[in-house]
């Protein structure tokens, strides 16, 4: 098992870890499914994740297990001092069992490669238990919340839906 740099050769994969983690049937088998927040089953696709990839500052971790079956990833994007971290993602067939962990820490490594003094993140308000265990992990609320933004690519909210802004300050770290 482990935390490496993906490739585009990877996004199909990837695509599919985020959607079955996060929505359909199959990511109700984990407890970070949005499935009960929207109607569709796409988180993203190829052609965002391939933007994303090779945006400038970015780069995504994949956690592989010892079957080349890569488990878990996290989108990381530079922008001055800070990282940002979204697409963080987990099988719902084997979460907790410390693969978010690994990838939160390995993002933590990342960060501190590129001297960034913080990471911080968009979480939906209503996903209150997620929000708890990222406090756990060292991140906390900022009182920042932005609206949802609706892409009907990816699924339409069946209630208004906005995003809480958590950081973590890695300067004491």
């Amino acid at each position: 098992m482990s935390i490496s740099i993906a490739n585009a050769n990877d996004i199909p994969a990837l695509v599919a870890l985020m959607d079955s983690a996060y929505r359909g049937e199959g990511s109700k088998q984990g407890w970070t499914s949005e499935a009960d927040l929207f109607i569709g089953n796409k988180r993203t696709d190829e052609e965002t994740l391939k933007k994303l990839m090779y945006k400038p500052g970015s780069v995504f971790l994949k956690y592989v297990n010892d079957d080349g079956v890569i488990e878990g990833c996290v989108f990381l994007h530079k922008k001055e001092k800070r990282l940002y971290l979204g697409m963080f993602s987990v099988s719902p067939f084997i979460q907790g069992k410390g693969i978010g962990k690994k990838l939160l820490a390995a993002a933590d490594d990342h960060a501190k490669k590129q001297e960034c003094t913080s990471i911080y993140m968009t979480v939906i308000t209503v996903r209150e238990e997620l929000i708890a265990w990222y406090e756990k992990n060292g991140y906390q609320k900022t009182n920042k919340v932005l609206p949802f933004p609706v892409d009907e690519r990816y699924g339409i909210p069946k209630q208004p839906l906005e995003m809480a802004v958590l950081e973590k300050d890695l300067r004491w770290k």
